[in-house]
């Protein structure tokens, strides 16, 4: 039945979906196949009458999201109307739709999308293969963050680079921006202090538009601002940036300066976590690298 209703809509609509009716019939048809997908009897849901139609009915749906029928035919007949992320979220709920599915359904209604992972987020591939991943790296510096800087995970060559041995960090302090601005150690080698951090916060901004409200980021936000002044003026200035190759450098005593390329690779979903390796910008930085990862870490 989704086949048919999927094709039934591409025979419909001859340009890309574009404005709020579109995505409301889009929605609409999104919905009727979810719900018709559905198994009554695997849901506990008693039978009436010899016949019924396939999957749900809307009555069902509308009851199971605790919203009235009349608000919810409206949605899966694809009308134009404004509806509540709270509404949305119950309506996913209602269809056991999942994390992707969910996504798409606030997209369509031009609603932002409800945080993901709210505590012991990691990366999908964790612990074993992305962890095989970063120690092959080494010797050059590498780590999987979230879209919120948090560090998943890491090798020994990262903690050489940043002057701190993440293993003996609480795991709730494992956090870019947050060591950036709190770490006395990480604070001392990172060189560009100021530019760094408000790169940081721009990237920030940016990610954080689509979780507006979430209680998850804004304690997340609350704690950064709280840690530092410093943060709070940055954060103020309402900038944002998208997540581009950049260098970073590093500075260490009786060493020298270690300038690095931090580049970004995501595993799915494109806004999920992401891998970060640093590699040397030059040959002098090569040799900088060796020989910081042959130095002692605090």
């Amino acid at each position: 039945m989704t086949a048919v209703i999927t094709h039934a809509a591409a025979e419909h609509r001859k340009t890309p979906i574009d404005d709020r009716v579109d995505r409301a019939q889009e929605l609409g048809l999104f919905l009727r196949a979810r719900r018709e997908s559905l198994d009554p009897r695997r849901m506990g849901l008693p039978r009436y009458g010899r016949t019924r139609t396939p999957g749900l009915r809307r009555e069902e749906v509308a009851q199971l999201a605790n919203i009235g029928i009349t608000w919810y035919t409206k949605l899966e007949q694809g009308r134009p109307i404004r509806v509540s992320p709270k509404v949305l979220q119950a309506v996913a709920s209602a269809l056991q739709c999942t994390e992707t599915e969910t996504r798409y359904l606030f997209s369509l209604a031009g609603v932002a999308s409800p945080a993901a992972a709210v505590s012991g987020e990691i990366c999908r591939m964790m612990p074993t293969a992305i962890q095989t991943i970063l120690d092959q790296l080494h010797p050059l510096p590498a780590a999987v963050e979230n879209v919120r800087y948090d560090i998943l995970a890491f090798n020994e060559a990262f903690c050489r680079m940043i002057d701190r041995d993440l293993n003996q960090v609480a795991r709730e302090d494992r956090n870019c921006i947050y060591l950036a601005l709190t770490d006395p150690q990480v604070r001392k080698v990172t060189q560009d202090l100021p530019e760094t951090i408000g790169h940081m916060a721009a990237r920030l901004r940016a990610q954080m538009a689509p979780h507006l409200g979430d209680p998850l980021w804004e304690r997340y936000l609350q704690r950064l601002l709280a840690s530092s002044p410093e943060f709070a003026d940055i954060w103020e200035r309402n900038r944002v940036c998208a997540t581009l190759d950049h260098t970073v450098r590093y500075k260490y005593k009786g060493l020298g300066t270690l300038e690095v390329l931090q580049t970004n690779w995501w595993s799915m979903p494109m806004a999920g976590e992401r891998l970060l390796v640093y590699v040397p910008v030059d040959e002098a930085s090569r040799k900088m690298l060796s020989a910081r990862m042959a130095a002692h870490v605090a």
